[in-house]
């Protein structure tokens, strides 16, 4: 067990508070943390926003990618390109616009898939699940599964390597916050999925430490009659996702974490009222998160805190690289009420690498907006 080192100390002009009722002359709080928002942090008081740098050098930079502009068609989810990723998170995006005509299993870790765009249905070991854009599919490592798209379908993978996806622990909330289990939807042995039971000759490829093998049977595999036990293919719609909310204190994005792994989080931010409280802050406060890579992938809406970012983008902020709300955001934070963003996030404790072909749909300005001297 670690134990940090704790001493809650006060120096100058500070508020008793995090995110509340900030000092004149100090208006813009900047959180240094560790253990992503778990650990021991401190609250530093500036007076000028931390990220109103006027130049930047070297490779610790923000960047954002627009993952519209990147091709991502393929016969099966083993054609999808890396973008971006360590030893134990891979992130791709896929297109699925035809039916798979070869199931796929993954031996090298746990798929999350979260479709971005379209509708259809899954097939798999469990049985036949449908989905729609704004779904999480979870499905555990070595499961045979196909998709049947009803419309092109366009998804993030984002893989645990070697690992296994689970829920966070909700403590004080209760076993039902966020979302209740029983909202989570899993595959049935249904008449869909007894009419595909055929005859006819299948493949299934599987990908073990990155290689492909092709598996050949004389009928399909996905001929299940029945199951029973505690693992399964499972989907969680952001629909049934229930934010925490405090109107009076500004939550860390850790308080939308949906799924754990070994060495990542992946939080959903969904559409939520803001803070009510006047000496609030009503948007992400500045932060340095000094143990964690955070990835952002823009799923619908406008996010609260960035300005020129649409749905099909990804931001990546490495650890180490103050960020917070663009300055547009800053201005604009009185007079909304309630965020309509849906988004994906990272956070990974391992450095995320960008693959090389993302270099193309890069926006190289990106470190620069922030880049405005605001009051």
């Amino acid at each position: 067990m670690q134990k940090w080192i704790h001493y809650p100390l006060r120096a100058g002009e500070s508020s008793a508070q995090a995110h509340a009722d900030l000092p004149a002359a100090g208006p813009y709080e900047r959180e240094v943390g560790r253990e992503g928002f778990f650990g021991p942090a401190s609250h530093v008081h500036h007076r000028h926003p931390p990220t109103a740098w006027s130049g930047w050098e070297g490779p610790l930079r923000p960047r954002a990618y627009d993952l519209c502009r990147v091709a991502d068609d393929g016969q099966g989810p083993w054609d999808a390109v890396e973008l971006i990723g360590n030893a134990h998170c891979r992130l791709r995006m896929w297109t699925c616009s035809t039916a798979m005509t070869q199931l796929f299993r993954n031996g090298d870790g746990d798929d999350l898939l979260f479709v971005h765009e379209g509708e259809g249905e899954l097939f798999c070991d469990y049985g036949h699940l449908g989905y729609r854009a704004g779904d999480y599919l979870l499905i555990p490592r070595s499961t045979m599964w196909r998709l049947e798209p009803a419309a092109p379908s366009r998804l993030l993978l984002i893989e645990a390597v070697n690992g296994a996806y689970r829920l966070p622990e909700r403590g004080l909330l209760g076993a039902h916050a966020l979302f209740d289990p029983a909202v989570l939807a899993v595959p049935e042995i249904d008449d869909r999925f007894r009419a595909q039971q055929t005859e006819e000759v299948w493949q299934v490829v599987i990908r073990r430490r990155g290689a492909l093998s092709t598996v050949t049977y004389p009928f399909n595999p996905l001929d299940a009659v029945g199951w029973h036990g505690d693992l399964s293919v499972c989907r969680l719609a952001w629909r049934d996702i229930r934010p925490l909310n405090s109107h009076r204190y500004h939550l860390p994005p850790s308080a939308h974490t949906t799924f754990v792994a070994d060495r990542f989080v992946v939080c959903t931010f969904v559409p939520r009222p803001l803070e009510t409280d006047p000496g609030a802050l009503h948007l992400p406060f500045f932060h340095n998160n000094d143990d964690f890579d955070e990835l952002i992938f823009y799923h619908a809406g406008s996010f609260v805190s960035r300005d020129n970012i649409h749905p099909g983008m990804l931001t990546l902020h490495p650890c180490g690289f103050t960020h917070g709300p663009h300055p547009a955001a800053w201005r604009a934070a009185g007079s909304r009420s309630a965020t309509d963003e849906v988004a994906v996030m990272i956070d990974a404790r391992d450095a995320l690498e960008p693959a090389a072909m993302l270099a193309a749909a890069e926006w190289s300005g990106y470190v620069d907006s922030w880049r405005e001297v605001r009051a």
